[in-house]
C-alpha cells in the first residue's frame, strides 16, 4: 500500500521560535506540520489527525509532557506512534523519567538544524 501522502507530523511546543524551526525543517524535507499549542489540545489533535510521529516539548502549560505522553499511550490507536521528547530541560534523569512516561526518543534543545530531521525520520514508519 504505497501511499504518496505526505507523512504528518504532530508538534506540542508552546514557545513560537522552537515551533518555527521545527516547522520549517520538516517542511522542506515533505512533511505535513500540524502544531498544538499546550497537552490538551495535542492529545485532542493526536486522536484526529493519527500523526507518524509526535514531538513533544516537556515544559508545555497546564498538562506537562509527561502527562502528556502518559495519555497518548493510554489512548487506543495511538499506543505506538512515535513519541520524540524535545526538550531544553534536562537534568539527570529526565531522560529515563520521559522514555518511562512513553517517549521513543529524546532531543535535546537548541535543536541542531544539521541532525534533527534525521533524528526525526528514523522514527517515521516506512510507508512501502
Amino acid at each position: 500500500m504505497g501511499k504518496n501522502m505526505s507523512q504528518k507530523i504532530l508538534i506540542i511546543e508552546d514557545n513560537d521560535q522552537n515551533l518555527y524551526m521545527m516547522t520549517f525543517l520538516l517542511k522542506a524535507h515533505g512533511f505535513e506540520i500540524i502544531a498544538a499549542r499546550d497537552g490538551k489540545s495535542g492529545v485532542a489533535l493526536a486522536n484526529q489527525i493519527n500523526p507518524a510521529v509526535i514531538l513533544l516539548d516537556i515544559q508545555l502549560p497546564g498538562m506537562d509532557g509527561y502527562a502528556v505522553a502518559a495519555a497518548l499511550r493510554s489512548t487506543t490507536g495511538l499506543e505506538r506512534v512515535p513519541i520524540v521528547a524535545v526538550t531544553s530541560f534536562a537534568m539527570l534523569g529526565d531522560r529515563e523519567k520521559i522514555l518511562s512516561a512513553g517517549a521513543s526518543d529524546y532531543i535535546e534543545k537548541p535543536i541542531n538544524p544539521d541532525t534533527f530531521v534525521e533524528q526525526i525520520k528514523k522514527h517515521v514508519p516506512k510507508n512501502s
